[in-house]
């Protein structure tokens, strides 16, 4: 439906909104909206999937032939003395060390019609330098980076390990190997400022292990599996004593054993070649959001990236290892947008219109893929946004005042789509049903009328009350 009221508005909405007040009675912060994308078991903060994603894009990127990417620092770095040092001519991802280039509009932005990074003060990651201001980063995988907020020390760390598992598994292709395990084998205490930092690091790392392949696995796990039960032992020992990562260490041999067995199941009970660790719902969307959160400008929380199209580009990349396909893709991106949205204050419409077209994708994924997992999270997702937006519309004229009533079409909108789609695509009633009799948009917005004139008429009317106590109504509801 954003066609509809893209034309009616778009031209002046989003000028109007920046000067106009906020949603005061209906203000909306983030933590207000649970993800319906599903909650983790394992503890792991932001913080930690943001790091786990970011290993797993960069892992993503290498070239299908196994050979290490390259890594050119910013010329401003602090930290040269912990990069690879690789020469210029070294094999690798030649996309990945594109420098950027803000001259084209992006693909994804024009789709959307979403504004550009970096208006006023606020500067983009991806922008222009000038005296005293940080250059723009060289490469895709330094924007991440930034983006990702993983620090340089960090990020050196991850590629000196990626290059050396590259050197020892050319020709393996990256699903086929437990990123987490392997880095666990290369980075040593030495690699790290101190014991501290590297037992909060290994620790970060087992509990990826664990989230991976005992508590959110891709198929069910038997109980009395003894792999499964050794990778417990030992994650819980490690809670206590570091373990021992050497590559003749015992400790570290029975750890690979356990991890291998768990991530090379099938659905036969065979081994595969594949590796299954991140792949298992819901960790691998909650590893996806934080790689699609990364194309909004950290500087300025509405606004993405001009290099959108290549960020995507590269992200998708790693859909072979968290087991995503387009259609979880368009319903993971159209989450995003819309928690967006919410999340800056419910002003920026671009954001409002960008998930509403989204929602279009959505909408034919849903006549077409019929995964069980999908339509779980498809239905998760729907029912969330679709009840954000009527809580607004049941009785908006407590929501919408003249401050912000542009909003309003987009909202009903954002109410509407999903709201046709859980019926006409989702819904078993619908399909006993002619076609003819069923009209979502019609009566939803009837619905939304009636609810908001019977509350407002409540509210003005001692009358209208005692009526209700009578069960009698008055002539205008008859």
């Amino acid at each position: 439906m954003a066609h509809i009221f893209r034309e009616l508005s778009l031209g002046h909405s989003k000028r109007e909104s920046q000067t106009t007040t906020t949603m005061a009675k209906s203000t909306t912060i983030a933590t207000d909206l649970p993800s319906p994308l599903g909650q983790l078991a394992a503890q792991l903060s932001d913080s930690d999937l943001r790091l786990t994603a970011y290993e797993i894009f960069v892992a993503a990127c290498r070239t299908s032939s196994g050979k290490p990417l390259t890594y050119v620092t910013n010329s401003n770095s602090n930290s040269n003395s912990d990069s690879p040092g690789q020469p210029a001519n070294s094999p690798g991802s030649p996309a990945f060390q594109r420098s950027l280039t803000s001259a084209a509009a992006s693909k994804v932005k024009k789709a959307f019609g979403l504004k550009s990074p970096g208006s006023g003060s606020k500067k983009s990651p991806g922008s222009g330098s000038g005296p005293g201001k940080p250059k723009k980063p060289l490469t895709v995988g330094e924007l991440m980076r930034i983006q990702m907020k993983v620090s340089e020390a960090m990020d050196s760390r991850v590629r000196r390990a990626l290059l050396r598992i590259a050197a020892a598994q050319v020709g393996r292709r990256i699903e086929s190997v437990v990123v987490p395990l392997e880095l666990l084998q290369q980075l040593k205490l030495s690699d790290f400022t101190d014991s501290q930092e590297y037992d909060a690091w290994q620790k970060r790392t087992l509990k990826v292990l664990e989230a991976g392949l005992l508590l959110h696995p891709r198929l069910p796990l038997d109980r009395a599996q003894s792999a499964a039960q050794r990778l417990r032992q030992i994650i819980h020992g490690a809670q206590n004593r570091p373990i021992e990562t050497g590559r003749n260490n015992e400790s570290m041999q029975v750890l690979r054993s356990a991890v291998m067995a768990l991530a090379s199941r099938s659905v036969d009970g065979s081994l595969t070649e594949a590796c299954h660790w991140a792949d298992g719902f819901p960790l691998n969307l909650r590893l996806y959001q934080m790689l699609l959160e990364a194309c909004f400008d950290i500087n300025d929380e509405s606004s993405i990236l001009e290099e959108i199209d290549e960020l995507m580009e590269h992200i998708k990349k790693t859909w072979g290892i968290l087991g995503i396909n387009q259609a979880f893709h368009n319903i993971c991106f159209t989450w995003v947008l819309f928690h967006r949205f919410v999340a800056t204050g419910q002003v920026e419409m671009d954001l409002l219109y960008a998930a509403d077209s989204q929602l279009e994708e959505v909408a034919k994924d849903a006549k077409t893929t019929k995964d069980p997992e999908y339509s779980k999270v498809l239905s998760s997702t729907l029912t969330a946004i679709m009840g954000w937006a009527e809580k607004r519309l049941l009785a908006y004229h407590e929501t919408f005042d003249t401050g912000n009533i542009e909003t309003m079409q987009g909202i009903v909108s954002l109410a509407v789509a999903p709201a046709k789609i859980l019926v006409e695509d989702i819904s078993n009633e619908y399909r006993r049903r002619r076609k003819s009799e069923v009209n979502v948009a019609r009566d939803r917005i009837d619905t939304y009328i009636r609810s908001s004139l019977r509350t407002a008429f409540a509210q003005a009317s001692p009358y209208y009350q005692q009526c209700i106590n009578f069960d009698t109504r008055p002539l205008c509801w008859q």
